[in-house]
């Protein structure tokens, strides 16, 4: 099979394969991605895949109500676990995003609702030849990202918001010669 390029390892490939790039509309793993993205910052996907276990024993499964009431000893329990970047401020920007996602929940009846009016509730099918093609961010994912900056949202620049928008399949960025950008509704 020929993959996009990334896809190397023994964490990525089944990542790639089954994850990357499918539409996601379910709030729980929206937040998920949310969360992981914003951890990702700086580091490899790699890291985060290698960690992503971890993390959802750490903050609860992902259960936005609980992350969102976290104190400072929970605080200091996470700065404490190795399964996950010990990192405050990826910490602290965690909770503050369980509460804004809560936020946007109530306010758009969900937080899917609220995400993918940023590409008008479709994905977008990319056309790439290349990982090179792929930018680091597009006009979409400004729009994004100011938008969720000021509902406060922490680490939701651009570029991570792009990356986002890839994993839960606002945009088809698989490269053209790989099997999923076709599964995934690209068209020659």
């Amino acid at each position: 099979m020929s993959r996009c390029a990334w896809a190397r390892t023994e964490l990525s490939i089944p990542y790639h394969d089954r994850e990357w790039g499918v539409p996601a509309h379910d709030d729980h793993r929206l937040f998920e991605f949310l969360v992981l993205e914003g951890a990702q910052a700086g580091l490899s996907w790699e890291t985060i895949l290698k960690k992503r276990e971890s993390y959802r024993a750490a903050f609860d499964q992902w259960d936005a109500r609980k992350i969102a009431r976290y104190d400072a000893r929970k605080v200091a329990e996470l700065m404490a676990n190795p399964g996950i970047v010990r990192n405050r401020l990826k910490v602290s920007a965690a909770i503050a995003n369980a509460q804004a996602f809560l936020a946007a929940q109530k306010e758009f009846g969900s937080f899917d609702s609220y995400l993918w009016q940023f590409v008008g509730g479709r994905t977008i099918q990319n056309r790439r030849l290349a990982m090179t093609e792929v930018p680091a961010r597009t006009p979409e994912s400004d729009a994004m990202s100011k938008a969720l900056l000021k509902r406060g949202f922490r680490f939701v620049g651009p570029t991570i918001c792009y990356a986002l928008m890839q994993a839960v399949g606002m945009v088809n960025d698989h490269c053209v010669d790989c099997p999923r950008w076709r599964e995934l509704g690209g068209r020659r």
